[in-house]
């Protein structure tokens, strides 16, 4: 099959772009490399056709979207704190860029599968979340993601086969500390023997799920027969921030303690996936261990 890839070039697409090309897949990547670098695809540069677009620019991206079998668009904005600095940008690349892409793909018959967040839930006391859960994001960031849930509703009853998947929190080898979760900034405060930083009281909760597994769930999706569902991808298992630390530092075997600094804005205290609909819709199961994966990592 011939895929487009939007935002390749970045953490989760480049993970994406290698499953692809390693299971015979023709690639087509589309990346403004303004957060994204060729380096992360490096390994198969010479297997992909590249090219160095926006998603706002729709005419650029009609001459790709055609003659193809189905785009995976996982270009975004993603910094949460950043959201609230330049709201406008964020909709733009977020919800204007998502239009472009469900917009052509309407008009090509083309399947998409897109990255949603569970940001789009906002604060829950009932857990685990379920899909049906009701959506009421705290920060710009999250509402960019409903707004594209709004978008995936309309060209759903257009006939436009999309499924969108709600990624928690994803972790995994090449994360940037620029857009990096918790768990990559606690690396690298180790790595230089400083104590993590936990903003808040630690308590929040949280369900890690590696980026090999969002980057197979998005394969299983695009080739299974299910259309039009927003869906989960999380482990359903927790953890909480101060847990997590402590996790690292026992792996690490520095005597060091956490340092408490005041909450962030937009936090979500509570993230823990319900996954039965993704497991029963196209069979796809997490498989990486986060505390393995961090004895893997830290004891290289």
């Amino acid at each position: 099959m011939k895929y487009v890839v939007t935002g390749g070039a970045g953490f989760v697409g480049s993970y994406l772009v290698k499953l692809l090309i390693n299971e015979g897949h023709s690639v087509i990547v589309i990346d403004n490399l303004v957060k994204g670098t060729k380096a992360n695809l490096e390994p198969i540069l010479d297997k992909i056709e590249f090219h160095q677009i926006d998603i706002r620019d729709y005419e650029s991206l009609k001459k790709i979207l055609k003659n193809i079998d189905g785009v995976f668009h996982q270009a975004a904005l993603t910094v949460v704190q950043d959201s609230f600095d330049r709201p406008e940008e964020y909709f733009e690349v977020n919800v204007v860029g998502t239009e472009n892409i469900f917009k052509l793909a309407n008009e090509n018959n083309l399947k998409v599968v897109y990255a949603s967040s569970s940001s789009v839930y906002g604060h829950q006391n009932i857990m685990p979340i379920t899909e049906n859960a009701k959506r009421n994001p705290i920060n710009p960031y999250g509402q960019t993601k409903l707004d594209d849930e709004y978008l995936f509703e309309k060209y759903s009853e257009m006939g436009t086969k999309i499924i969108g998947l709600r990624y928690f929190n994803i972790f995994g080898k090449g994360q940037t500390l620029e857009y990096a979760g918790v768990i990559t900034k606690f690396l690298d405060r180790i790595k230089h023997n400083e104590p993590p930083i936990i903003f808040g009281s630690g308590s929040q909760i949280r369900d890690f799920i590696h980026v090999e597994d969002v980057a197979m769930a998005n394969l299983l999706s695009m080739t299974n027969e299910v259309s039009n569902l927003l869906v989960n991808i999380g482990t359903g298992k927790t953890i909480t921030i101060l847990e997590l630390a402590n996790v690292i530092l026992e792996i690490s075997g520095l005597d060091l303690r956490p340092i408490f600094k005041d909450p962030v804005q937009g936090d979500i205290e509570k993230s823990h996936a319900d996954i039965s609909l993704a497991i029963a819709s196209f069979n796809w199961r997490p498989k990486k261990d986060l505390k393995e994966w961090l004895s893997e990592i830290l004891k290289k």
